[in-house]
């Protein structure tokens, strides 16, 4: 039907005829001269219908915002001073010889100009949302992005190799969507929440290099980097070390930006300990464009009378630290107020500051409830440590590491945002030498920090069993502007090795046999050593894109309580779909929904 797409008509096509196909962007009457801007996935080109062609200008005449039209006329300059030097066809318009309607198309919900409608709203009219630039950019992106990392991947001998949908249940991570079996009475599948132990196997079974991008899921809560189904760039290597592993995917990394976006990435990404970053940041996945670090005071508040400061400096878990805000003298009171309300969310009792009025007249020169509680000696020794100057203020967190770290990791970003600390750019950064373990105080017992098949790093695995705590892994994440975008591990290989971690992990050995028995079977047929990573498709395109949510990426996402607006699932089934799954209902308790009893 058509000859070329609209926003790719330029001086090269002066003088032809060419036949447009797409939307009416706007439509313009100016005195007897009708204006079409038509729209298609390339952009917009001006049409102009003049009244000596009686169908064409009655056809134009007719038409509103969204008709599907069809256009053929002859391309010719714009007049001097009219030209758009922001789209392709801005130098030139397409005099229209004939227009058909193709279809008619409802009143809009919203215009495409405006600049960001409610997101329920958007989601409910997806279809439509789609057609805004900005979505159009952010999906043109994802499909480059993707094209890009596959190029690069097929470059360097992997090979994409599709693993199952429908898994065996292994509920040892996040909670898994379950899929009940029509043929196998009271049995379910499990949809993955990673080919992890699929792409294991793979290299047992000698591929060497794998690749996939596929979809994962899991039943988790949501939040603006999380979505029950989301796509992942799966990546399993075999007789790699750990470091060829970064290399390779920081390599990839840099073409992607290079070649979507023109930026170059650092050469190498810088590196970092666990401990060291969460001593620095309080997190695991800092942004480093905000420059602002922790300053440890645990030693220092051991034997303060202060009991805020010594209780968390005694525990055996305890943190206290200081994070000194430049130029933060001038918060006002409401402010700090408001970041005191901010840290509770993450179970931060309080906020306590000092302001840093004048630093050369000791205590006299400095501004805080705590002051009569530290003596002199002790506020000089904060300052120094923090560095601090006139005009600073600085914050403290004093409570269990893990809340410390939570509760001012999170500020620190808030504020490095809000006060205008943050510099531009890309900052990368590779996260190595993870703990293997983390004691879960509700399940008292140790759980795997990554995943139960992440190797030890040399020398640890005599820590395994007997000291957990001290035992690091072969594990690595990439951050990028404080979003975690990858994460991956060197694999245990060695059968007797993986049987340690299921032992300091309490499972059984009749549950690993009916959990993993399949993978630890692979094992023993000659495992190489390999190791992986995977990368969130979806987090790296907003990134890419500067959105604020994942869900500005994906075509169809679902919204924060997990639900399809646009097609209104999850639904109700009959009740002979049930009947066929072996599934019934079980009777709500008062106030609560009905479930699926498995």
């Amino acid at each position: 039907m058509r000859t070329d797409y609209c926003g790719l008509i330029d001086t090269k096509y002066l003088e032809q005829t060419v036949t447009l196909c797409g939307w009416v962007h706007r439509r313009r009457d100016h005195g007897g001269v009708i204006f079409i801007d038509l729209r298609d996935r390339e952009g917009l080109v001006q049409v102009v219908c003049d009244p000596d062609t009686k169908d064409a200008f009655e056809t134009a005449d007719r038409l509103r915002s969204e008709y599907v039209v069809e256009v053929t006329g002859r391309v010719r300059r714009r007049p001097e001073g009219t030209e758009n030097a922001n789209l392709v066809s801005g130098e030139i318009e397409v005099l229209a010889k004939a227009i058909t309607l193709l279809n008619a198309a409802l009143t809009p919900p919203f215009t495409l100009d405006e600049e960001q409608p409610s997101e329920s709203v958007r989601l409910e009219h997806r279809v439509f949302d789609l057609r805004r630039p900005e979505m159009q950019r952010n999906m043109r992106l994802r499909y480059q992005v993707a094209m890009t990392v596959r190029r690069f991947l097929d470059d360097n001998g992997f090979i994409d190799i599709e693993t199952p949908f429908l898994y065996k249940s292994t509920p040892e991570g996040a909670r898994e969507f379950l899929v009940p079996s029509r043929l196998h009475d009271g049995q379910f599948y499990a949809l993955p929440q990673s080919p992890q132990l699929f792409k294991q196997m793979l290299m047992v079974a000698g591929f060497d290099r794998y690749y996939q991008i596929v979809k994962c899921f899991r039943d988790e809560d949501l939040r603006a980097d999380r979505q029950p189904e989301f796509t992942q760039i799966d990546i399993e290597l075999s007789f790699v070390e750990e470091q060829q592993i970064r290399d390779i995917m920081e390599q990839m990394m840099r073409v992607v930006f290079r070649e979507c976006l023109a930026i170059d990435l650092p050469d190498p990404f810088p590196v970092m300990r666990y401990d060291d970053v969460i001593r620095l940041y309080g997190s695991d996945k800092p942004d480093l464009r905000v420059p602002l670090q922790f300053t440890e005071l645990t030693d220092l508040m051991r034997h303060v009378e202060f009991k805020v400061f010594r209780t968390a400096a005694e525990m055996e878990d305890g943190r206290v630290v200081a994070l000194r805000i430049p130029g933060g003298g001038e918060l006002t009171r409401k402010q700090i107020d408001d970041y005191t309300s901010f840290v509770s969310i993450y179970g931060a009792k309080g906020l306590a500051y000092i302001k840093v009025n004048e630093k050369a007249r000791g205590l006299q020169g400095l501004q805080s409830p705590i002051l009569k509680f530290l003596p002199h000696e002790i506020a000089h020794e904060i300052l120094e440590r923090c560095g601090s100057h006139d005009g600073d203020l600085i914050f403290f967190g004093a409570d269990r590491a893990t809340v410390v770290n939570g509760s001012l990791g999170a500020l620190r970003e808030k504020i490095g945002h809000e006060l205008g600390l943050r510099e531009e750019g890309w900052r990368p950064l590779w996260v190595v030498d993870f703990p293997m373990f983390e004691y879960d105080e509700e399940a008292k017992q140790w759980v795997a920090r990554h995943h139960p098949f992440t190797s030890p790093k040399q020398g640890h695995e005599e820590y395994i069993e007997n000291n957990p705590e001290r035992a690091y892994a072969k594990a690595y994440d990439m951050v990028l502007n404080g979003w975690e975008i990858g994460g991956g591990s060197v694999r245990i290989y060695r059968p007797e090795v993986q049987e340690k971690v299921f032992h300091a992990l309490r499972i059984t050995p009749e549950d690993q046999r009916a959990k993993f028995g399949f993978l630890l079977d692979s094992l023993q047929w000659g495992a190489p050593p390999h190791g992986g990573i995977a990368f969130g498709l979806d987090r790296i395109v907003a990134l890419m894109c500067e959105a604020e949510s994942i869900r500005d990426v994906i075509a169809f996402p679902k919204t924060q309580r997990g639900q399809d607006v646009l097609t209104g699932a999850p639904t109700r089934v009959t009740e002979k779909q049930l009947r066929e799954l072996h599934v019934r209902l079980r009777n709500p308790k008062p106030g609560t929904k009905r479930s699926i009893l498995d």
